[in-house]
């Protein structure tokens, strides 16, 4: 599903955010990954929706090579990934509804298709009672909740995290990774970077680690929850 080989990203002569970093992510699978602030967690990510390309080395994901991706297939691609932002990045001024049908209307989904995939996104995350709320009436989780619902209303093969939990509580983080356990269980491929070491424990899943734009390690999951 997802295919790192050699990969580079240097923003200039003096700052290297990922030098010659390689691994492969099977579809299905559930990975973490992690490391310290600074580590290039976040620019792997940004490269793997094709916001950033990378300096060197080819990255492929569900069937696009990304390196040498003409402008009119980003779309296509990014129509197979569901992104989920640590500061959540909701439209303040549009209801949880809107937030979330916003990605079907962009793509001419029908308004009746709409407002059954957007309701199917927000019950899945139990937020189907507030549709007509505003971001700023609700809670630090319960925003999350709506962006992971909007991230996965286009039902994506693969679902992006970007620091997830970074400004939950403890009770509230764990919700959310159960909520993206379940989500990886119905077949998504859930790549979700964290520093959170207490958090990565106790999913017990596959680890990828980064340091100063690194791969320092790859510890696969206990074999109870590796993928087939």
């Amino acid at each position: 599903m997802i295919t790192l080989t050699h990969v580079s990203k240097q923003y200039d002569r003096i700052h290297t955010a990922l030098s010659e970093v390689s691994f492969h992510v099977a579809a299905g699978e559930f990975i973490f990954l992690t490391g310290p602030s600074g580590a290039g967690k976040s620019t792997l990510l940004k490269l793997l929706f094709r916001e950033q390309v990378p300096s060197s080395g080819e990255i492929q994901v569900a069937g696009h090579r990304l390196a040498s991706m003409p402008a009119k297939e980003i779309p296509p691609l990014r129509r197979k990934l569901g992104v989920v932002f640590q500061d959540f990045k909701l439209i303040r001024t549009r209801t949880v509804y809107e937030n979330v049908a916003f990605v079907l209307k962009v793509l001419g989904v029908s308004a009746a298709d709409q407002k059954q995939r957007t309701f199917r996104a927000l019950k899945l995350v139990g937020l189907q009672h507030k549709l007509s709320s505003y971001p700023l009436q609700l809670s630090g989780g319960e925003q999350q909740r709506v962006a992971i619902a909007r991230a996965l209303v286009n039902d994506p093969l693969v679902l992006l995290a970007d620091e997830p939990t970074g400004n939950l509580d403890p009770d509230l983080a764990q919700e959310i990774m159960a909520l993206f356990e379940r989500i990886n269980q119905a077949g998504t491929t859930v790549l979700v970077a964290t520093h959170d070491r207490s958090l990565i424990q106790r999913m017990r899943k596959r680890v990828v680690g980064l340091d100063h734009g690194r791969l320092a390690f790859d510890q696969p999951a206990p074999a109870s929850t590796v993928v087939v």
